[in-house]
């Protein structure tokens, strides 16, 4: 990359990689860098995923994060973790990995792009 914005370790690029190709699958998903430099994948304007070259955040309830935050993987980010948000710097299961990240966009999601997308499953 050639500005100094967005993600460019090889460490982040990699995780990108996954990311996108998770993403990819969800209707209607877009991905924007935003004011201070992170790529975030959004479903209609709402955040569902925010990443940066350090790891990535998304989206949950308190609920699941409870349990997640029992993983040593899992961290419970700043400004948004008391919303039930998720942290992890370096994921090691990348099944796992594209449950919550699909668990995150339907946490976002309107209902009609819910409904579409567990019905293509």
């Amino acid at each position: 990359m050639t500005n100094h914005q967005g993600i460019h370790t090889p460490e982040g690029i990699e995780m990108l990689k996954k990311v996108r190709g998770i993403c990819g699958k969800l209707p209607e998903t877009t991905e924007v860098i935003d004011g201070f430099g992170h790529t975030t994948f959004k479903v209609k304007d709402k955040s569902f995923i925010i990443m940066s070259d350090h790891g990535m955040t998304f989206k949950s309830d308190l609920e699941n994060q409870e349990i997640l935050l029992q993983q040593e993987q899992f961290y419970k980010p700043p400004y948004i973790g008391h919303r039930g948000w998720i942290g992890v710097n370096a994921p090691k299961d990348w099944e796992q990995m594209a449950i919550l990240l699909k668990e995150a966009y339907l946490h976002a999601a309107p209902k009609r792009l819910v409904k579409q997308l567990l019905e293509s499953e």
